[in-house]
């Protein structure tokens, strides 16, 4: 017997219509589902549902790569404020990463995953997976699987090693305590890069997908071998070899918080995030200017993907939302998705903020398809209502 799965939360008037679509959802899913929905519509949260056994509004969750998010905002921050020149050198602010050939790459094509530098030849230990400055120093010394700035891929599990580098050597600071004191701290935002020891009891450990035998067949039909540049960036060649859906299992990646996958919360604080972002939120000014917003929502890597071999669009550290999933978005629309289905962004044209998370890995990896259409409900209330 099926047992129904009630929704809780609140949403704000003229949202009635979200949520019907996220009970809907839920109703679909199965009695295994957990997950939450908040948005933000000019600072203001009009969304915040939840549901599932043992779910709550405030529990926390891994969220991989929409953790990126959150280190890449420290990094427009420090554009914003100068500290940072996107057209520089990398090897201005980080020498040693001029090895084997990588001395003209800016920092622009680097936040845009032109790097060649998806991995390294030997692959990282489980260790060296939950620490930033580890995973550095190997890519320093690393030759770019492609010339640097000829095309694009998706660096999943080292960006933000990368970016943290660069950001550690401009100011004396990690990405994780920058975003602490100047973002997740002022804000009161449930979205860590590195988990207090004091919050664990309200983490949900990830539960791992459940493929039917056809949908794992496809994607067996299609897995890249061990030599291969998806294998290198996900870390399948390595001698321990990352199982992408164990992670958050390891407590060190949840207490380091490395920023590329590291990150755990809920969709309050993904929506929270990017919601100070682009606007004010409680009396606090935003975060960042509209040219900052801008200049990182624009799209700087778009087509074929040399990694994932799909079509995908990047503007600096974020996604591109609207091009890559939702077109129904403004353009300049930014954020990023989770491997387990996480999906948040800001719509600075419409002042929409959005955060999804799931405790169920959804397969195959990647934004949760579910978010089409909470994401359109939320978007098209929001227009409504001016």
């Amino acid at each position: 017997m099926t047992r129904d799965i009630t929704v809780r939360g609140t949403v704000a008037e003229g949202y009635e219509a979200v949520r019907e679509e996220f009970t809907a959802l839920v109703a679909g899913e199965g009695e295994d589902y957990e997950g939450q929905l908040c948005a933000y519509v000019h600072g203001r949260q009009v969304v915040d549902l939840w549901a599932g056994e043992g779910a709550a509004g405030d529990a926390l969750y891994g969220v991989f790569s929409a953790g990126k998010g959150a280190a890449h905002l420290v990094a427009a921050l420090l554009a914003q404020d100068g500290t940072l020149e996107l057209d520089r050198r990398v090897t201005y602010y980080w020498p040693e990463f001029g090895a084997e050939g990588k001395c003209e790459l800016t920092l622009r094509d680097l936040l845009a995953h032109r790097a060649g530098l998806v991995g390294t030849d030997a692959g990282f230990t489980r260790a060296e997976l939950t620490d930033d400055r580890a995973i550095a120093e190997h890519l320093a010394d690393q030759r770019p699987f492609w010339r640097p700035g000829a095309a694009f891929g998706y660096h999943a599990l080292v960006i933000g090693a990368l970016t943290g580098e660069v950001v550690r050597r401009a100011t004396g600071r990690t990405v994780q305590e920058l975003y602490e004191d100047r973002i997740r701290a002022p804000y009161a935002l449930d979205l860590h890069l590195g988990l207090p020891a004091v919050q664990e009891s309200r983490f949900r450990p990830v539960q791992p997908p459940q493929p039917t035998p056809e949908q794992q067949a496809a994607v067996d039909a299609l897995r890249a071998g061990p030599h291969t540049l998806s294998a290198i960036a996900f870390n399948r060649h390595a001698a321990e070899p990352t199982e992408l859906e164990r992670l958050h299992d390891d407590p060190l990646i949840r207490a380091k918080g490395p920023a590329s996958v590291g990150a755990v919360g809920s969709a309050r604080g993904l929506a929270r995030m990017y919601a100070a972002m682009i606007g004010e939120v409680d009396g606090k000014a935003p975060l960042l200017k509209p040219d900052t917003v801008a200049e990182f929502g624009r799209i700087h890597s778009v087509g074929y993907d040399l990694v994932t071999r799909t079509r995908k669009t990047f503007g600096l550290g974020f996604q591109a939302t609207a091009d890559l999933w939702y077109p129904f978005l403004g353009a300049g629309a930014l954020g990023h998705s989770g491997a387990n289905g996480t999906q948040a962004f800001a719509d600075p044209r419409s002042g929409l903020a959005y955060g999804y998370t799931r405790r169920r890995f959804r397969f195959p990896y990647g934004a949760a398809p579910e978010n089409a259409r909470l994401a359109r409900a939320v978007h098209r209330a929001a227009l409504a209502l001016g």
